[in-house]
């Protein structure tokens, strides 16, 4: 039913990110992008990852303190290794809590997107930071939890 994983959050640390299971169990979940179409969905998780609601457990993340509602996305530690040596300013990201949406998704910028786009919106959300934006990318997500694609 949850799907734990570790994910990199505020200032490098790790943490153990909750989600509903959308996709077979498999061993290589740590290093494997998951992208459009892939064949580990399973038939729940071609209905909750389109809405995203495979991440609501993310609130138990939040009410502890490890996420925020609204920040950069947490990654996996590989790929946090990875894009930090191949994107500039990858690792400026973990400077604030990372979130269950951010600016990024709120953009189109997610699952299988531009790594270097998402880290010019998430940097440009820290320096940029406020109360009205973080309602305005709250707001910009009911959307997709409506089934519509942000």
């Amino acid at each position: 039913m949850f799907f734990r994983q570790v994910r990199i959050g505020l200032g490098g640390r790790p943490f153990e990110i909750l989600k509903f299971r959308t996709m077979t169990v498999n061993d290589d979940s740590h290093t494997q992008w998951s992208v459009d179409q892939d064949d580990r969905v399973t038939a729940v998780g071609r209905f909750l990852r389109p809405s995203h609601l495979d991440e609501l457990p993310q609130l138990i993340n939040v009410l502890r303190g490890e996420m925020s509602l609204v920040g950069p996305r947490p990654e996996r530690p590989h790929f946090v290794e990875q894009f930090s040596a191949e994107v500039d300013g990858y690792e400026h990201r973990h400077r604030v809590p990372v979130g269950i949406t951010g600016w990024a998704q709120v953009n189109g910028y997610w699952g299988d997107s531009s790594i270097e786009r998402r880290v010019r919106l998430d940097n440009r959300y820290i320096e940029n930071w406020s109360m009205w934006r973080d309602l305005v990318i709250t707001l910009r997500t009911i959307p997709t939890l409506l089934g519509r694609r942000r």
